[in-house]
C-alpha cells in the first residue's frame, strides 16, 4: 500500500512542472488525474471476483509488477501527454484492486475481532506512501526533472515485487480457493447470502457513502493541494512538498491511533459508547468542519493545523467501512464485496479532481475557486457523515443476514 499510494501522489507533486511543459489548464489536469481512476472500480470489482480462484498473494505480485511496467514509460523523453493520460489508465487498472485484495489477504491472517488494527496498520501503509512519496519524490523532481519521479515509483514498484515474490504467503485464516471454497464456508457454519441483500443493507450503502467522501477528500488533496499551496498560499515546492509529507504522516498517526483504541475495545469486550459504524460517521462530521476551516480562514496558524489531523480523521471512515462489510458477509464471498466496496467508494477518485479543477478554473481567481472546492468537499462530508452515524450498523445486519461473528478461516480454530 505504501508503493500504491506512492504511484498515486506522483502525479500530484509533478502537477505544477507537468502542466507548465504540457501547457495544460487545471481542469485538463484534472482530467488526467481523473483518467487514472477511469476504469479503477471496473478492474477492483473485476479482479475482486477473482479472489476466489487465485490466491492473494499471487494476485498481489502480479499488480505490483504492472504498477511498475505503467511508471516507467514516462522517463521516455518522448512521451507526451497523451502517452500520461494512457499510462495513468493502465495504472488505475492495474492499483484498482490493491486495497480489496490486500484486505482480504491481510484479514486471512486475523480473526474478526482482531482486524481492525491490521487494516489500519496496512491503511496506515498508504498514508506513508504520501509521507515518503512527498518529500521524496519533492526532491527528484526539483533535481532530476518530474519524469524522474515516474521513474523513481516504477523502481520501488520492482524492488517491492522481488521481496514479496520471497517473502509474501497466504494466512492461516485464509479461505481455500476454487472448488474447496463454497464447501470451506460451510463447514465453518457460514453459508454464502445473496450478494443483493449484502448491498442493500444500511451498512454497506453508509459505508460505501462514507468511504466515498473520505476518498474525495484524499484524492482532491493528493492532486489539488500542492498546487493549492504554492498558488493560493505561495509556497515553494520544497515547503508545499514538505506539508503534504507532514499530512500524510498525521494521516498514518489518526489511523493507528484508531485501530489501537478499537483492539483495546475489543479485548475488553466493550464496542465503546456508541453503536458500531456511529463513531466513524461522527468523525466524517468533524473533518466537515476542519476543511471548512481550512477553506475559509486566512490565518496560515490556523489553517495548516487543519491538515495535521482535523481534515485526517475523515479516513478512518476507509478502515471502518472495510471492517463492518468484512463482518456483514460470509469469509468466501468477502473479496468480491470488499471489491464492490472499493468499486463504489473509488469513484470520489474519479470525480473529485474533475469537479475541483473545474471549480477553480471557472472562477473569477484561484483563491476563489479552490475556497469554492473545499466547501463542496465539506458539505458532502456532512451529509455522509450523518447518513452513516445514524444507519452503519455492522452487528445489526450480520445478525439479520445470518454472518455469525466466525473466523474468517478455511481451517478450525478452537476457542
Amino acid at each position: 500500500m505504501l508503493v500504491n499510494f506512492a504511484d498515486k501522489a506522483v502525479l500530484g507533486l509533478a502537477g505544477p512542472e507537468i502542466m507548465k511543459e504540457f501547457g495544460l489548464s487545471r481542469q485538463e489536469f484534472g482530467a488526467a488525474q481523473a483518467a487514472f481512476f477511469s476504469l479503477f472500480s471496473l478492474s477492483a470489482l473485476g479482479v475482486s471476483f477473482l479472489t476466489r480462484k487465485v490466491c492473494t498473494s499471487v494476485l498481489l505480485l502480479a499488480m505490483g509488477l504492472l504498477w511498475s511496467a505503467t511508471q516507467l514509460p514516462m522517463l521516455w523523453g518522448a512521451a507526451g501527454f497523451g502517452m500520461l493520460i494512457a499510462t495513468r489508465v493502465l495504472l488505475g487498472i492495474a492499483e484498482g484492486p490493491a486495497a480489496p485484495v490486500a484486505v482480504h489477504h491481510v484479514h486471512g491472517w486475523f480473526e474478526q475481532r482482531e482486524r481492525t488494527l491490521p487494516t489500519a496498520i496496512l491503511m496506515v501503509g498508504a498514508a506513508a506512501g504520501v509521507a515518503v512519496a512527498a518529500p521524496t519524490l519533492g526532491a527528484v523532481i526539483s533535481h532530476f526533472g518530474w519524469r524522474w519521479a515516474f521513474g523513481a515509483a516504477g523502481i520501488a514498484g520492482l524492488l517491492w515485487s522481488a521481496v514479496w515474490t520471497v517473502k509474501g504467503k497466504e494466512g492461516p485464516l485464509a479461505p481455500p480457493v476454487g472448488r474447496e471454497a463454497r464447501a470451506a464456508d460451510g463447514e465453518s457454519g457460514a453459508a454464502e447470502v445473496p450478494l443483493r441483500a449484502v448491498f442493500l443493507s444500511g451498512t454497506f450503502i453508509t459505508a460505501a457513502l462514507g468511504a466515498f467522501a473520505a476518498y474525495w477528500v484524499m484524492s482532491a488533496k493528493l492532486t489539488w493541494l500542492p498546487d493549492y499551496l504554492q498558488t493560493v498560499v505561495g509556497w515553494d515546492l520544497g515547503q508545499a512538498s514538505a506539508a503534504v509529507g507532514g499530512g500524510a504522516v498525521a494521516n498514518g498517526v489518526v489511523l493507528l491511533a484508531h485501530g489501537l483504541l478499537a483492539r483495546r475495545a475489543a479485548l475488553r469486550g466493550t464496542g465503546g459508547r456508541l453503536p458500531a459504524g456511529a463513531g466513524a460517521g461522527l468523525l466524517l462530521v468533524a473533518s466537515s468542519g476542519a476543511v471548512t476551516v481550512f477553506a475559509t480562514v486566512d490565518a496560515l496558524w490556523i489553517k495548516v493545523p487543519m491538515m495535521f489531523g482535523p481534515m485526517a480523521v475523515a479516513l478512518v471512515m476507509i478502515t471502518v467501512a472495510q471492517t463492518a462489510i468484512a463482518r456483514i458477509t460470509p469469509p468466501s464471498q468477502r473479496g468480491v464485496v470488499l471489491g464492490a466496496l472499493v468499486a463504489v467508494f473509488a469513484l470520489g477518485g474519479v470525480v473529485s479532481p474533475l469537479v475541483l479543477g473545474r471549480i477553480v478554473d471557472s472562477s473569477a481567481t484561484a483563491t476563489s475557486g479552490y475556497e469554492n472546492g473545499w466547501l463542496v468537499t465539506a458539505a458532502l462530508l456532512l451529509i455522509t457523515g450523518i447518513l452513516a452515524a445514524l444507519f452503519m450498523r455492522p452487528e445489526r445486519d450480520a445478525r439479520r443476514l445470518g454472518v455469525p461473528d466466525s473466523p474468517s478461516t478455511g481451517v478450525a480454530v478452537s476457542h
